[in-house]
């Protein structure tokens, strides 16, 4: 089917954006591509409209189980088979979706970096037949980017595998160097980039210098219709300030990432639908959100870089119509900014402690503990051993790094189940176990599609069915998964820990000094650039578009820069016109269609105005037809 039969058929859209159809030519062409799309600019559709127009499945690799749990509900809603292998599934539930890859109808499967390089994803791999390996997030395989994941770096190894597979590589904000570097570590077998332009027009910029940052916080919601997200940075800021919001009727929730996977979906739920004007939330919150009709984002403190700030700032107005982003700064932001930085880099002494109290924590003997899965709870942690959170994160990322374990952002799994046995075993089952009889039948009456594949659940509801308490009927399918009659996966909003080498002894431990002097420094780096970003008087669009390399970045007209220049501007050109009114009385009296002609610049109305203004003010006087000092 041609490709613009296929937007339409599944999309609704007649057109694609400006450069989908080249990236996806190229796709077709088996080419690997690099796509800078901004915020926004459709890049789902680059990778999703030529798989389907290909035999075979699309490999997607995201690093975020939000956004692949997402893209994976929208095209099945749009009747296109897809699945997602993420954190928190059972060996049984993925392999029976590894088999359903090779075997079964699917088009799409997203998978983490982590979960493709597994031994298991990547025996089954081979038997695949995989058309494009999309890699959605690509910024996060480059040590320059701001977000640098190093599982990302072993994708290449997914090319020895299906090494004709094409790759298409899509971040929504890349320098030239990171650029260079997701081509060089994906192995492009040509340097092919697509890049649409970082401008948007339609979005105000603005830095605004407050002492009373509350204040100016209710202004911005108050004065600008629609609704908007305001970024904070720790999750008692969200609390307190959507409660400070609501006190001032203005309709507020919060988000944060120790929320349970209910509060999330209620809370995101009610912003998108407009039923509250503004999300507080930490930077958890946004990606993967369809909502095109965002009016304002505000950032409370100085964001962590450029990069990081454009995203943010660009989930406003992708309807393309206006739209403010907004930071609020002060003089002392810069010191919690710089105190921040120093957080960020724990010494190699501390990365070692971090280490030794993590493996006490989950109670792993020294020698023990590969390839095994632990939940992990960061706050108690943290709380356990009083240390800071942020120390704390970034040692954990630098033993990322060092492959010591993979750390998986909250899983927000539902409960899921399938049964193991086919109808006549369970029906005996059920005949020789009278006590979990009636259970069965309740599970099955609900859930009838949980033969042939893993089913959401929700115990409370099985619970309220059976007059059980939730408890009790989770213990009877813990009960009947030993048994081996289903496979339960009990709901986990967790992160999850996955130790890839055994416990080492501290004393044993390795960490990489030298890639921790090269974070530190492209951090660093990143800081300055965000520091400069609020503290000079550029315009604030052209500082973005020359951080991300664009030439000849015109200014924008509409950022608080460009409009103070305005102000100025009409200031000195209203001084000019005065004086040409006053040099001109001053040699004559002079009727009012011969005193505008004196007056050099302006419109016909702006004259006509000041003449009227210096009246008033008894600049000028005026006596029948003539105007005189």
């Amino acid at each position: 089917m041609p490709i613009k039969e296929i937007l339409k058929q599944y999309w609704g859209y007649n057109e694609f954006r400006p450069l989908q159809e080249e990236i996806i030519q190229s796709v077709l062409k088996k080419e690997d591509t690099l796509a800078l799309l901004p915020t926004g600019g459709g890049k789902s559709i680059c990778f999703q409209v030529p798989a389907m127009a290909m035999e075979g499945i699309c490999i997607v690799i995201s690093p975020l189980i939000a956004l692949m749990k997402d893209q994976v509900e929208n095209l099945q809603k749009r009747g296109i088979n897809a699945m997602a292998i993420v954190a928190g599934m059972g060996k049984r539930e993925i392999d029976i979706a590894l088999d359903n890859c090779i075997y079964g109808p699917v088009k799409f499967l997203y998978i983490s970096p982590e979960r493709l390089l597994s031994d298991l994803a990547r025996e089954r791999v081979k038997y695949m037949n995989v058309n494009l390996l999309a890699v959605d997030e690509a910024h996060c395989v480059s040590q320059w980017g701001y977000d640098f994941r190093p599982p990302y770096l072993h994708i290449a190894d997914f090319r020895a595998i299906h090494p004709d597979v094409p790759v298409l590589a899509l971040t929504a904000s890349a320098t030239e160097k990171v650029q260079l570097d997701i081509i060089q570590k994906l192995e492009f077998k040509t340097q092919n980039i697509f890049r649409k332009s970082f401008e948007r027009k339609n979005l105000s910029y603005s830095v605004l210098k407050q002492e009373n940052k509350l204040q100016k916080v209710l202004d911005v919601c108050k004065n600008v219709k629609g609704s908007g997200i305001l970024y904070v940075r720790t999750r008692k800021d969200t609390v307190e300030l959507a409660k400070y919001l609501n006190q001032h009727l203005i309709p507020a929730q919060y988000y944060h990432a120790g929320l349970n996977l209910e509060e999330r979906a209620e809370k995101q739920s009610a912003w998108i639908n407009n039923k509250v004007k503004v999300m507080v939330a930490t930077n958890a919150f946004g990606m993967g959100i369809d909502k095109p009709d965002v009016r304002f984002v505000v950032h409370y403190e100085i964001p962590e870089s450029l990069e990081s700030y454009y995203q943010e700032a660009g989930r406003a107005g992708r309807d393309e119509k206006k739209a403010y982003a907004v930071i609020l700064f002060q003089p002392r932001d810069k010191l919690v900014f710089e105190k921040k930085f120093e957080q960020n880099f724990p010494s190699p002494e501390e990365i070692k402690k971090i280490y030794h109290y993590l493996c006490n924590y989950l109670q792993i003997p020294i020698g023990n503990g590969d390839g095994v899965t632990y939940d992990f709870n960061l706050a108690d942690f943290c709380s356990k051993f009083q240390l800071e959170v942020l120390k704390t994160i970034s040692a954990i990322k630098f033993l990322e790094h060092d492959e010591y374990f993979v750390l998986t952002e909250n899983a927000l799994m539902a409960s899921r189940l399938q049964f193991l046995v086919n109808g006549e075993d369970i029906y005996k089952f059920q005949v020789e176990n009278a006590k979990y009889d009636l259970f069965i039948r309740s599970v099955l009456r609900s859930y009838g599609g949980a033969f042939d594949s893993f089913v959401n659940i929700k115990e409370a509801d099985i619970a309220k069915k059976n007059s059980m308490n939730k408890m009790d009927v989770i213990n009877l399918l813990r009960e009947l998964d030993k048994l081996e009659i289903i496979s339960y996966q009990k709901q986990t909003d967790q992160p999850l820990l996955t130790f890839i080498k055994p416990r080492y002894k501290t004393e044993d431990l390795i960490v990489d000094r030298k890639y921790l002097a090269e974070r530190k420094e492209v951090y660093h780096q990143k800081m300055m650039g965000m520091l400069s970003f609020v503290e000079n008087d550029i315009c604030r669009s052209v500082q973005l578009l020359e951080y991300f390399e664009e030439k000849d970045a015109q200014k924008c007209g509409v950022c608080d820069v460009c409009l103070k220049e305005k102000r100025l501007l009409n200031g000195d050109i209203k001084e000019q016109m005065i004086q040409d009114v006053l040099k001109a009385l001053n040699a004559e009296k002079m009727m009012l269609n011969e005193l505008v002609k004196c007056i050099k610049k302006g419109s016909e109305t702006e004259k006509l105005e000041l003449i009227r203004m210096l009246l008033d003010a008894e600049e000028i006087k005026k006596s029948e037809d003539f105007y005189y000092l």
